[in-house]
């Protein structure tokens, strides 16, 4: 009887195993089949793609649309400005967060309390945009990076996650330390982040993907067409593909199908990030694991 009962559980066990499966299955190919889509659209033909409602790899496949795309030349000033704020904006931010995290991970520090609750309070409330706006343009930040870089220092959820983890660390580590001679800033570059690399991947990894999708900010603050960043060169080239002469390049007789060219500018902006992630994966999820949950 007691046999039975164990192959019962097993095969119960086992059954709920596979529904999962099949459920996990079926959601990896509602993002996996839009994405090859896409790939498959940018590298297609108008009349290929006409005659195939779900394009998955094309039959005669072309590089007209990424052509068109380079040729245009907006893509490549997207990059650079984009690079440019990564370059600029991910340091600072880093800086501001582990510093920010690390003082409030330290239960002994004056005013604790009140400075958390003072910046969970930004998370559901903030001034608005034209103050900010009135800020930058008191500073002379206006058509300047440095004034996207300044405009989100830091995020208070990625903060939270660094300073749960740094609660983690034993604090006889920093203790031992501190009776040794070393100060603060030794204690945090030469004992809490080198044990930190999981979640400093984690947030690095989070601020570089918001650097290079952000938009709102340049938007507001960035007037030089010359300074566009990759989002809005993307929804640029969206809204003016009806418009032939922004993709007409020399040797080319005709314009290629507008879809193709809009599925080639998606590719190019979202293929630095993809080939980014698979590297720093598994500090990625162990860092979201720990810093989720400690604290």
């Amino acid at each position: 009887m007691k046999k039975k009962t164990e192959n019962y559980s097993k095969s119960k066990i086992m059954g709920i195993d596979v529904v999962l499966l099949i459920i996990l299955v079926f959601l990896a190919l509602q993002v996996v089949i839009p994405l090859v889509h896409v790939i498959a659209m940018s590298f297609s033909t108008q009349k290929e793609y006409l005659d195939t409602p779900l394009l998955l790899v094309p039959v005669r496949p072309t590089l007209d649309a990424y052509r068109a795309l380079f040729a245009d030349g907006r893509i490549w000033i997207g990059y650079r400005s984009t690079l440019t704020l990564v370059l600029l904006g991910v340091p600072v931010n880093m800086l501001l967060t582990t510093t920010l995290a690390y003082a409030l991970s330290r239960g002994n520090f004056p005013g604790r309390k009140a400075l958390m609750y003072l910046i969970v309070f930004t998370m559901l409330f903030q001034g608005g945009i034209i103050p900010l706006y009135l800020i930058m343009k008191t500073y002379k930040l206006i058509d300047s990076f440095w004034s996207c870089v300044f405009a989100t220092g830091i995020n208070t959820f990625y903060m939270i996650l660094m300073m749960n983890y740094f609660s983690g660390i034993p604090i006889a580590l920093v203790e031992s330390a501190r009776i040794e001679g070393a100060g603060e800033w030794r204690i945090l570059g030469q004992i809490v982040l080198p044990l930190s690399l999981p979640i400093l991947a984690t947030v690095g990894l989070y601020y570089v993907s918001d650097r290079w999708n952000e938009w709102y900010n340049p938007m507001i603050f960035i007037n030089s067409t010359g300074k566009t960043v990759l989002q809005l060169v993307l929804r640029n080239i969206v809204n003016d593909t009806k418009q032939a002469e922004d993709f007409v390049y020399e040797g080319m007789k005709e314009l290629p199908f507008t879809s193709g060219v809009k599925m080639a500018a998606v590719v190019m902006t979202m293929l630095p990030v993809m080939c980014v992630f698979p590297f720093l994966q598994k500090y990625f999820i162990k860092g979201m694991r720990v810093g989720a949950v400690k604290g």
